[in-house]
């Protein structure tokens, strides 16, 4: 690092202003302040909303995250290797089975690392692609304005965005989905911490509502061509499968223990609920996260399921779904831990922290059991809540502004 600092000093001379390269300079001080912490810093909250250092912050939620990057090529590997039919797997054409033939790795169900390898051929370059698009926006705006900076909030919001796609998502829609976040959801409204929504979830909501047949379905969730699998291969996730279950709910016989450690389809990084458990007690250990905003889902999530599992249903088979269950399917765990917990788009007031959470986990139950033809709602409701968030906050603070007045005048 060292070596590379004089190496930026011994060059930084032609780029400041009256050099030969002066023209460059905003280019040159972005790429300075993006290693090294610039001279003029923030004294108070980088954010009107969290006084964090926000490169502390933003490392530290890229390494909660990280037992859920492991989750998404080991899951995404899994799946494939499990539903490809052996006799085929020799015709399988594509750069990437010609880089796992090249190295040896075969389709092995029961090899850890056939799985990782395998699954880290989907989820790397999806990862690459969302980091280079969406850098490359951060430091055009940064440049644009004058700033001369690129923001480290947008680690997250990169690692962020390939764990909750679909292993099969055209690497050029994960190029529009980000470049439709950063730009429309957050830079637009003045960059860091002005963004009204989640950047990582209006960008998939994008994607959702502009190219549905890539981002639903049943077929997605595996990364297998078509012809390939073997036969009786379904695609479906635990949610489609209650949501086309014909009989109770209890005889589906799925394994809960299945899903909480994410051995299950869905979008890459969204499966494990036990990583999302490790990550939740990072960021709750190091007060990065607000375990108010998480216990408010989960409180809100039993006491709605609980409801439905009283009420009862002979033929919705959604009702009896246990809370349990609704915590380890879908992206219940992953959003809680990572989406809910966004300092900017969450209120800030804690009583409305813990109104906002239990909406969250009513509201996804809700539309889980009332709606079953779209049980993965978990974005959609956050994405809601985030456009509300600031009423939640502003009723407390009114709330509070009346107790006060009011005890002021008794005395």
């Amino acid at each position: 690092m060292k070596a590379l600092r004089n190496l930026l000093d011994h060059v930084g001379h032609h780029f400041e202003k009256g050099g030969k390269l002066a023209r460059f300079f905003p280019l040159f001080e972005a790429v300075d302040t993006f290693f090294y912490t610039p001279p003029d810093i923030t004294r108070t909250g980088a954010h009107v909303r969290d006084a964090l250092d926000l490169k502390r912050m933003m490392i530290l939620v890229v390494i909660a995250a990280l037992p859920c990057v492991f989750m998404a090529m080991y899951n995404t590997g899994l799946q494939a290797n499990l539903a490809i039919d052996p006799a085929k797997a020799a015709e399988l054409v594509g750069w990437r089975h010609d880089v796992l033939r090249l190295f040896g790795v075969g389709y092995s169900s029961a090899s850890i690392g056939a799985n990782v390898v395998h699954g880290a051929l989907y989820f790397l370059p999806l990862y690459v692609v969302t980091m280079v698009v969406g850098l490359s926006w951060e430091a055009a705006f940064s440049i644009i304005r004058g700033h001369g900076g690129i923001n480290e909030g947008f680690f997250v919001t990169g690692i962020l965005f390939p764990l909750i796609l679909p292993p099969t998502t055209p690497l050029w829609q994960a190029a529009l989905g980000i470049s439709f976040g950063v730009v429309l959801a957050k830079e637009v409204f003045g960059g860091t911490g002005m963004n009204f929504v989640n950047v990582a979830l209006a960008a998939r909501a994008f994607l959702f509502f502009a190219y549905p047949a890539e981002i639903s379905g049943d077929q997605v969730w595996t990364a297998v061509p078509p012809g390939f699998a073997v036969d009786g291969f379904s695609g479906a996730t635990v949610l489609a499968q209650i949501r086309q279950a014909t009989g109770p709910f209890a005889d589906l016989n799925l394994s809960w223990w299945q899903a909480f450690a994410g051995l299950e389809k869905g979008s890459m990084g969204e499966t494990s609920a036990l990583a999302c458990l490790i990550g939740a007690a990072i960021l709750i250990g190091t007060g990065v996260g607000s375990w108010r905003l998480m216990a408010g889902v989960t409180l809100g999530t039993i006491a709605m399921a609980s409801l439905f599992n009283f009420i009862g249903s002979a033929t919705n088979p959604y009702f009896a779904v246990p809370f349990w269950w609704h915590m380890v399917a879908g992206g219940w765990a992953f959003g809680t831990v990572f989406m809910v917990t966004d300092p900017v788009t969450a209120p800030f007031t804690e009583t409305g922290k813990w109104i906002y959470g239990a909406l969250i986990g009513a509201f996804v139950v809700l539309i889980r059991v009332v709606n079953p033809a779209y049980p993965e709602c978990m974005m959609l409701v956050i994405l809601f809540m985030n456009v509300m968030a600031p009423v939640i906050d502003y009723g407390m603070i009114k709330a509070n502004i009346t107790r006060r007045m009011k005890r002021r005048a008794e005395n």
